[in-house]
């Protein structure tokens, strides 16, 4: 009996595990699948026919070859299921759709003021609705959404206990469940942006992902555990810190103090990270417009340069600290992480010097998704949740 289920839990993963491969693959074959994951030809057949009775996968022609018969080229159906993800900050609604491809494949983001009340939650649901329609999205499709929030989610009680940024606190989840249009999750907005950040990706790696928007915020991603002896990965078995700790908590890097004493922060402390690297310490030069600030930075204006050497300056500790904290990539994110590619070169240059070990910063790296992306990773939760279950 013992031997039936292990052989049941068998066949369950390496079903799942060629269901990710064809996934991330343009198309592909049996053999190569048998290959690339080493399971027995039979297996992979019997796998194969499974997953297009479900009709997650399809035939797409002839897959290409070097020589001898053509085998059938296999692909995901990746307009099988969708899911909607939206971003909820301050002063603006993100919203995004993916399907099985885990991409956005539409984005937009409207202005719209935070209020702490009932009504605006139900304002979101029409917009989600309107995004929806505008989309063409078959609703029929569509097997939920995500709400992302610049707040502590406490996931065990389904609680936000806390959002300085919105000024929101002990709100029940279900506030937003019970209203959105379709099945719903809520969390933080810093870990949405570290899922979207390493869902897709075959090989994973561990790394921290530094929210650098008009509060600073984080998560840490931890490498899946290779249980099955494959190198592909993937982001429902992975772990964000930030949904972790004593009190849901970890992965405040904002509230971390960078000079003690310095500058006073909004949560009462002094010196912390989010007074220096912040957006907002960039964008207030520009009332608020980021973009102009870089802008201007790039049209050599002197001032702007001071400023963004300061800034430079700040990020560079707060980033090696992350680094000898977790000994691990630095991804930047969040609004400034969207602009901070041409000068990702001088941000290393100043962790090099920092470097005690190998006086190296190239583990920090502009993030991928600079559009949306706490609203694409929310939509990603329920999307990996699904995936798991094929």
């Amino acid at each position: 009996m013992r031997t039936s289920t292990n052989n049941t839990d068998v066949r369950r993963v390496n079903r799942n595990r060629v269901f990710r491969f064809i996934n991330h693959t343009k198309e592909t074959c049996m053999s190569e699948i048998s290959s690339a994951l080493e399971i027995s030809g039979p297996t992979v057949m019997s796998i194969v026919k499974e997953l297009k009775e479900a009709g997650v996968i399809r035939e797409v022609g002839e897959y290409e070859s070097t020589g001898g018969r053509k085998a059938k080229a296999i692909a995901s159906v990746k307009d099988f299921q969708y899911t909607i993800g939206v971003d909820i900050t301050l002063n603006h609604v993100g919203l995004v759709y993916t399907d099985l491809s885990e991409e956005a494949l539409a984005h937009r983001r409207i202005p719209k003021p935070f209020r702490n009340d009932k009504q605006y939650i139900e304002e979101i649901a029409d917009i989600v609705e309107q995004f929806v329609e505008e989309n063409d999205v078959p609703q029929e499709r569509i097997l939920g959404m995500g709400v992302s929030l610049p707040a502590i989610i406490d996931q065990t009680r389904q609680m936000i206990p806390n959002s300085h940024v919105l000024g929101y606190y002990d709100v029940p989840c279900e506030e937003w469940i019970s209203r959105m249009p379709y099945p719903c999750v809520v969390m933080n907005d810093a870990s949405a942006a570290a899922l979207a950040e390493v869902a897709g990706e075959k090989r994973q790696e561990s790394m921290v992902y530094l929210l650098l928007s008009n509060s600073v915020g984080g998560a840490v991603f931890l490498r899946p555990e290779n249980k099955n002896g494959d190198e592909e990965g993937n982001a429902s078995s992975s772990r964000v810190y930030t949904h972790e700790g004593d009190h849901w908590r970890s992965s405040e890097f904002g509230h971390m103090t960078l000079y003690p004493g310095g500058e006073p922060c909004y949560c009462g402390k002094k010196g912390c990270v989010d007074v220096y690297c912040s957006a907002k310490k960039l964008a207030e030069l520009e009332n608020g417009k980021l973009e102009r600030f870089f802008e201007k930075l790039e049209e050599g204006e002197p001032e702007y340069r001071d400023v963004w050497d300061r800034y430079l300056d700040h990020l560079a500790v707060t980033v090696d600290n992350l680094r000898m904290a977790f000994d691990c990539d630095v991804v930047l994110g969040g609004y400034v992480g969207s602009f901070i590619g041409p000068y990702i070169k001088e941000l290393r240059s100043r962790l090099a010097a920092l470097d005690i070990f190998d006086h190296d910063g190239s583990y920090a790296r502009a993030c991928r998704y600079q559009k949306e992306a706490s609203a694409l990773g929310a939509a990603l939760y329920q999307m990996e949740e699904y995936i798991s279950s094929i």
